[in-house]
């Protein structure tokens, strides 16, 4: 994740602040404008949280300018101080401002500033500010120690950072970050530990490139896919007036689907700038594979005497087809009553029934023989080169690869489904049904033909071993080599034909065999079948990005981090994803969706690679594949690249285990546990676990516990499981404590997270920023006195309220009072920041 470097970061501090009334303390709240003086205007740029009933208030959310910013010594800013009476309604009266400039600040003497609050008139003083510099990232004991003297003796802080100052342990600004992602927001905050020292808080939140990168990859390969299926159709010959009219409706129905994302895929590459897609565009057609308001989150931690710590999120909208709608359900759902709808179908079509299974290992059987050919092909011509070169050790290396793949093909079509299929192919040309057994001695040539090729190499190896015992004299050496030399290829080369004849003509039938499955199974599922891939092909798409935007950021963490490199070549990643939704009305659906969509990302490996150039378009991840199986390419910079492992080097597959818990907190999921159902979600939940469980089986037995993070808690892995397993089976109503389970689980095993809701940008929020703050009390002694308030900064001011204003133009969370009271209590967010909006 790129880390941005605020340009300036303020903390303030009010002292003796003038009380509106006799009895009352003022709820006071800080704005900060720069000054225009040559359009004598103002700017508002930022405020820090209300901090209420008191005249000496301490604020703990700084102010920051990023480093983009135009700020000179010459820029001036305004600070004025209100007092919020009614934090729903934001009445609010003034109380005192005043002004100073960043060349004040430099100049002074010790980089500091007193400063007076006056009335509007400037005839009454209402108060002081002290203005302080400071550099983050360079703080020694001594010097935290004063910062928290000085904020106990009603100070105001204000630390002003260069842009190029790099804080331990960044990678500011590094091309490789800057290249996936994009449009940093930062915010900075100061809380206290428990034994009164204070840690300073750096919250970032960023756009990601891969938001539409990945789509439109995937889009293409879609496209591609579907004209390689027309084109394996055309070339099944001709077929039985039934079966011909059936190809003809499959092919234009699969020539909709490529013109409609043809259409989709024009519309998205005309876009320009923005790297996500806001919440109020979740049902635009032309969007609908583009995950809803995807975003990384990192906060960054530095404590008194302790190292740093960074914690990261993903968080994205629900992946579901929101532009199709939850009428009739979600993916889950409807695939599962297709499924039984579809056997009827084949009856009435005079069609065989092949299951999901089936289907998917004809299209595996496609990919594989296609992949296989031509490397038979170039293997057999490698062999006759060694032959001409009369390398013994060349010929036994080059018939060994050639074998293993030449087997590796042969049972691959041994496939019972195989044989069936060309049965059935024959049936549907009834001219061509005496052939079949033919097919058979085809099958049995390609073994036979390898048979022969390995027979002719002993031969001739041991020809060579019995030449070099019989120790012939030098005169006759030339000869004897110039004679064999000419035997060794003249007598491989007419088998090494013989074996691609045989291999072409077999590939030749399974293709087509395999075509007729999946024209089968394409015509039993007319339209409706067809329909429900479109959905499937949004969903995943939407998940992919995410995944692979979270994976990225992972990854570049964690470069450095020899355990977890171990851990990802040796076992693969969790990536667990924590969902919001309700089981009821239309978040049904979604789930539904969601729930298939991450569960296809088990076909999903990742690949790193040496990037062409440091250039950002070369630092791009690429998605290689077809719809049961991709490949995400990560490329890295040379220098980085070269440290990495060996196996990842080589190209070893990387995995990602997803998995997905579920808790609703909103007022409709207390509808559906009261007169609903909530076995959607109880069902999600424990297949899930068993997931959770295996893996963590597998990284116990290959991975030393020393590769894993260190954290405060003493509680092992194996009781955080079970805790989790017993949370999962009492039924609790809006049991988060799951969720928070799952999240610290995940973070031990190495993870990623990622927290969803229907937009990511309301509940999402509630559940990002208390678990930062869990984290902080958790890991960093958070003092419990500054949990709440730390929790309000974060939700009044923080990263997440500016995601909201990015999504829907408007500071406010879409909740009203009557749907907190249904919401847990920690995920309620403060006073005068909710309200009836758009979301």
């Amino acid at each position: 994740l790129c880390e941005v470097s605020p340009l300036l970061l303020v903390f303030l501090e009010c002292r003796e602040l003038a009380a509106t009334a006799r009895e009352r303390k003022p709820n006071a709240v800080v704005q900060i404008s720069v000054i225009n003086t040559q359009q004598q205007s103002l700017t508002v740029c930022s405020s820090t949280e209300i901090v209420e009933g008191t005249r000496d208030p301490l604020f703990l959310t700084g102010v920051t300018f990023p480093p983009e910013y135009p700020i000179c010594e010459g820029t001036r800013f305004k600070l004025t101080v209100y007092d919020v009476k009614d934090k729903s309604s934001e009445t609010r009266s003034f109380l005192g401002c005043t002004t100073f400039s960043v060349g004040d600040l430099v100049k002074s003497k010790d980089q500091q500033l007193t400063l007076s609050l006056r009335t509007s008139d400037g005839t009454n003083a209402v108060g002081s500010i002290v203005v302080s510099q400071l550099k983050m990232g360079e703080i020694e004991d001594g010097e935290v120690d004063q910062i928290a003297t000085d904020a106990q003796g009603q100070k105001c802080s204000l630390i002003c950072e260069s842009a190029s100052h790099r804080t331990t342990n960044d990678k500011d600004n590094s091309h490789l970050m800057n290249a996936v992602f994009k449009n940093p927001v930062c915010k900075v905050y100061r809380f206290q530990t428990v034994d009164r020292k204070w840690m300073f808080i750096r919250e970032q939140m960023a756009e990601c490139t891969l938001s539409f990168n990945i789509p439109k990859q995937l889009m293409t390969l879609y496209i591609q896919e579907d004209m390689r299926r027309i084109q394996e159709l055309k070339e099944l010959g001709d077929l039985s007036p039934h079966w011909d009219n059936l190809r003809k409706e499959v092919i234009t129905h699969y020539g909709q689907i490529i013109s409609s994302y043809q259409e989709t895929l024009a519309e998205l590459n005309k876009l320009t700038g923005s790297s996500f897609k806001p919440s109020i565009s979740k049902a635009e057609k032309y969007l609908e594979f583009i995950p809803i308001n995807l975003h990384t989150q990192r906060m960054r931690v530095n404590c008194p005497r302790k190292t740093d710590a960074a914690y990261d999120v993903v968080t994205v909208g629900a992946p579901a087809a929101h532009f199709q709608g939850f009428k009739h359900g979600g993916l889950h759902r409807l695939l599962s009553r297709f499924e039984v709808e579809k056997k009827n179908f084949s009856t009435a079509y005079q069609c065989i029934y092949y299951s999901p299974e089936n289907t998917s290992k004809a299209k595996e059987v496609l990919t594989i023989i296609s992949l296989l050919q031509p490397l038979i092909s170039s293997l057999g011509d490698q062999l006759l080169h060694s032959a001409q070169q009369h390398s013994s050790d060349s010929l036994k290396e080059a018939l060994k690869t050639l074998s293993d793949k030449t087997e590796q093909f042969v049972h691959v079509l041994k496939d019972e489904l195989v044989k069936n299929a060309l049965l059935a192919l024959y049936t549907a040309r009834p001219g061509y049904v005496s052939k079949i057994n033919s097919t058979d001695r085809v099958w049995v040539n390609v073994a036979m033909s390898l048979n022969c090729i390995i027979a002719m190499v002993d031969r001739l190896l041991e020809h060579e071993n019995n030449n070099q015992e019989a120790g012939a004299d030098p005169s006759q050496a030339d000869v004897i080599t110039s004679h064999t030399n000419g035997d060794w290829h003249e007598q491989l080369y007419p088998l090494v034909v013989t074996l691609k004849d045989c291999v072409k003509e077999v590939v030749d039938r399974a293709q087509k065999s395999m075509a007729f499955v999946l024209l089968q199974e394409a015509a039993c599922s007319i339209p409706q079948g067809l329909f429900l891939k479109q959905r499937r092909d949004v969903v995943f798409s939407q998940a992919l990005a995410a995944v692979a935007c979270g994976f990225v950021m992972r990854l570049y963490a964690g470069l450095d981090d020899k355990g977890f490199l171990q851990q990802l070549h040796t076992v693969g990643l969790i990536a667990q994803f924590e969902s919001l939704l309700s089981t009821y009305s239309e978040e049904v659906g979604m789930l539904e969706d969601m729930e298939v969509g991450i569960s296809d990302l088990r076909r999903v490996t990742f690949r790193i690679a040496e990037a062409k150039s440091d250039e950002p378009s070369d630092l791009q991840p690429t998605v290689t594949g077809r719809r049961d199986y991709y490949t995400v390419e990560v490329p890295l910079p040379r220098e980085v690249f070269e440290g990495l492992p060996n196996e990842i080097k080589e190209g070893k597959p990387l995995h990602v285990y997803p998995i997905l818990f579920n808790i609703g907190i909103n007022e409709q999921q207390t509808l559906a546990e009261r007169f609903g159902d909530i076995s959607l979600q109880e069902r999600i939940n424990q297949e899930n676990l068993k997931i959770l469980n295996e893996y963590y089986r597998i990284l116990s037995e290959k991975v030393p516990l020393e590769c894993l993070p260190r954290f405060q808690a003493q509680t092992d892995l194996k009781e955080l499981l079970e805790i989790l397993h017993q949370n999962i089976q009492i039924k609790k109503r809006k049991n988060v404590e799951i969720l928070w389970l799952a999240g610290i689980i995940c973070r031990r095993m190495n993870g990623i997270r990622f927290t969803s809701c229907k937009s990511a940008k309301d509940r999402t929020s509630m559940s990002v920023t208390l678990e930062q703050c869990a984290l902080l009390r958790d890991e960093h002694e958070l003092s419990k006195d500054y949990f709440i308030r730390a929790l309000d900064c974060m939700r009044r001011e923080g990263c997440r309220i500016e995601n909201v204003q990015k999504n829907i133009r408007c500071r406010k969370y879409a909740f009203n009072k009557l749907q907190l009271m249904a919401f847990p209590k920690f995920y309620r967010p403060p006073e005068g920041t909710y309200g009836k909006v758009d979301s």
